[in-house]
């Protein structure tokens, strides 16, 4: 049940809840009122504030008390709205134990989470503080379904909010909301006729399928072992965002990336949180274009542990980050566009690196033409084939076909559809209206039994690099057509 707990509050502030839609324009019938007031998408729901005009029936079209929710809410400095979203999990991971703790965590939030306080220690990397007279968590409204899916909406201080992960069930991410509803930004009707055009393209092409398949597994699994500290030699034994070795990552990955030609940074968004790491190859001909692969290099682990090894999240999109690039060094290729890869911190706080550095492009008026991020990759449940999953709600679905039409004929080994499971950073890049999607290890909920574990390693029982490797394939052909490329001349493939 769907239930409010600020009753009272005055009707002139109001946050509707709707199920998500692709073209949110399309269930208003007054112009702004939803595409001028949008928080954003979260899971399957899209967020409004709605001012007082905007409350008449006829301005919102085929919404109902069972499809949408209507909340009071007054705008509070003080105060940031959290939405909280449970992931879309395989039944085989809904424990009892899992239940418990969801059940138990809502019960704490509708009861003594509004005493929160008192310096409650989170991982061992940062501390929850609140005075002891004022709430630390208000719970504006909770959805649980016993198929899957559940969210809420809490309101928090502001400083509390990038820790709000370490409290939650583990299944469960936490979006930040921005402080003001801003315009909706929808993908413009040029830059999807431009992945039309790309799509129209499409063919094999021998040159595309020796460089794809240059990509070294066995370099896969050493970069995946010195990320998740099997190796023995990191000494990284968290990636988690605040941790000391997610610094030591980063510092790695922009060595790494600096040695295949690339130009590389390090960019901080937020005190205390661990840097994205930009790169870049520039384009060979004079344009702005330029094409975006991406995945996050932060990690998370069981509640009360030190140890976040993030072998398969999201260690597993970070080598295939890496192992493209290594490709590229291998055969001498330059890019007629801009080729950027980004590794994102940030993301299990709630895509902070990724919306921070999309807002930056976005203020530059970056011409990104393709963007494709990378998270979860690596785990292959018994009995299934490898797979790749395209998102079925959050994403250009343009950029998805070209992505499954690229697999199709350079990883023909993968099965792939649609998954739930959502959302990685690219939503941050589809919200300032860039043409985008997410590569994903299932066509299906989430499956990996580590997932949000200390256990994430790469030496256990389903972790599968060779199907990493697939779609790493996959985002290599993308990028070197969406870009172009050229050879050296004397470069001999075979």
């Amino acid at each position: 049940m769907v239930f409010s707990s600020t009753a009272g509050v005055a009707s002139a502030a109001l946050l509707l809840v709707t199920p998500y839609t692709p073209n949110i324009a399309t269930v208003e019938t007054t112009p702004g009122c939803l595409t001028d007031n949008f928080y954003g998408t979260y899971g399957g729901r899209s967020i409004f504030h709605l001012p007082p005009t905007c409350l008449e029936t006829s301005s919102i079209k085929g919404l109902s008390t069972q499809s949408a929710s209507l909340l009071p809410y007054v705008a509070n400095g003080e105060r940031q709205l959290v939405w909280l979203q449970e992931s879309a999990i395989d039944s085989s991971l809904v424990t009892r134990e899992y239940e418990a703790e969801v059940q138990g965590f809502f019960r704490w939030l509708g009861n003594d989470g509004y005493s929160m306080g008192g310096g409650q220690q989170l991982s061992g990397h940062q501390h929850l503080l609140s005075s002891a007279d004022e709430p630390g968590v208000e719970l504006h409204l909770m959805d649980l379904q016993p198929a899957g899916g559940s969210y809420g909406l809490i309101a928090v201080e502001p400083s509390l909010a990038p820790s709000i992960e370490a409290l939650l069930p583990r299944y469960w991410k936490p979006y930040v909301l921005p402080k003001q509803p801003a315009s909706y930004l929808p993908v413009p009707k040029p830059a999807i006729e431009h992945v039309k055009n790309l799509l129209e393209t499409v063919r094999f092409d021998p040159v595309v399928s020796s460089l794809v398949n240059s990509i070294s597994l066995n370099q896969m699994r050493d970069d995946i072992r010195w990320l998740t500290g099997e190796d023995g030699e990191s000494g990284i034994i968290s990636r988690h965002s605040f941790a000391e070795g997610s610094r030591v990552a980063a510092n790695w990955l922009k060595e790494r990336f600096e040695e295949t030609g690339a130009t590389c940074e390090l960019k901080t968004f937020l005190t205390g949180f661990a840097p994205n790491v930009a790169c870049k190859y520039s384009a060979s001909e004079d344009t702005t274009s330029t094409v975006l692969i991406s995945g996050h290099y932060d990690s998370r682990g069981s509640f009360g542990s030190q140890r976040a090894p993030g072998g398969n999240d999201d260690g597993s999109g970070t080598v295939a980050l890496l192992g493209i690039a290594r490709a590229v060094a291998h055969s001498g290729l330059t890019f007629r566009s801009n080729v950027e890869l980004v590794a994102f911190a940030g993301e299990e706080q709630g895509l902070y690196g990724s919306k921070a550095y999309a807002r930056e492009m976005r203020a530059k008026d970056a011409n990104i033409t393709v963007m494709i991020q990378a998270d979860m990759l690596g785990y292959h449940a018994p009995g299934e084939p490898p797979q790749l999953g395209l998102p079925m709600y959050i994403g250009t679905p343009e950029v998805a076909q070209l992505v499954s039409n690229m697999s199709a004929i350079y990883s023909p080994e993968l099965t792939v559809g649609y998954t739930a499971a959502c959302c990685s950073d690219h939503q941050s890049f589809h919200e300032q209206g860039y043409a985008s999607t997410q590569v994903f290890e299932r066509a299906g909920p989430i499956a990996d039994p580590m997932y949000h574990n200390s256990g994430d390693l790469s030496e256990r029982p389903g972790y599968d690099l060779s199907q990493i490797r697939s779609i790493a394939k996959v985002q290599f052909a993308t990028v070197l057509h969406a870009a172009g490329f050229d050879l050296p001349s004397n470069e001999d493939l075979n």
